[in-house]
């Protein structure tokens, strides 16, 4: 009983020590000094808080198209490279967001290797001569965390789809109710 006490005790002083940052945090932003929120909520607050949630919105909704829609492809129809193309859709979720992030702003930004090959291909010289979308946007945020997120969808929609019985899709494709 006495190793239970010890480690129990451990436990929550480790515990005490990597909460204590956060609550430090909420302390000085909740109890501190009360006359910065007025300042807050009419400068930046209100931008900041509509970003969060078109952020959020935006990754929700194109990460439950890419996993939904390719564990559909993956799980229900044969065709060559399936076996690879069900690994490689988990390769996204190894890599940290931000790892990615770095990666898609250099590929392509304006200097970055995919607009000078194609300012290459086409003759374009400057930018004026040609529209590309910016990495550096909110659309360019949305798709490049949903491209990191969606394998959790896949594999949580994929896992659904193998086990509902295909008997249940056949039925629906005889009833017309086919996808």
């Amino acid at each position: 009983m006495s190793n239970w006490n010890i480690w129990s005790v451990s436990v929550v002083l480790i515990s005490l020590l990597i909460i204590a940052p956060v609550l430090a945090i909420f302390y000085s932003a909740f109890l501190g000094d009360t006359s910065l929120w007025p300042h807050l909520f009419s400068t930046v607050l209100p931008r900041y808080i509509s970003n969060t949630l078109i952020l959020m919105l935006g990754v929700g909704i194109l990460s439950l198209i890419f996993g939904v829609s390719t564990s559909w492809i993956v799980t229900r129809y044969n065709f060559p490279g399936k076996h690879i193309l069900e690994w490689a859709l988990l390769l996204p979720a190894a890599v940290p967001a931000y790892i990615i992030a770095y990666t898609y702003t250099d590929i392509f930004e304006y200097a970055g290797p995919f607009q000078a090959m194609l300012r290459d291909i086409f003759g374009w010289n400057t930018a004026q001569d040609y529209w590309f979308p910016n990495i550096r946007s909110m659309g360019g945020a949305i798709l490049v965390m949903s491209s990191v997120l969606y394998p959790y969808i896949y594999l949580m929609t994929r896992a659904s789809f193998l086990t509902t019985p295909i008997s249940f899709f056949q039925t629906g494709s005889i009833y017309g109710r086919n996808t």
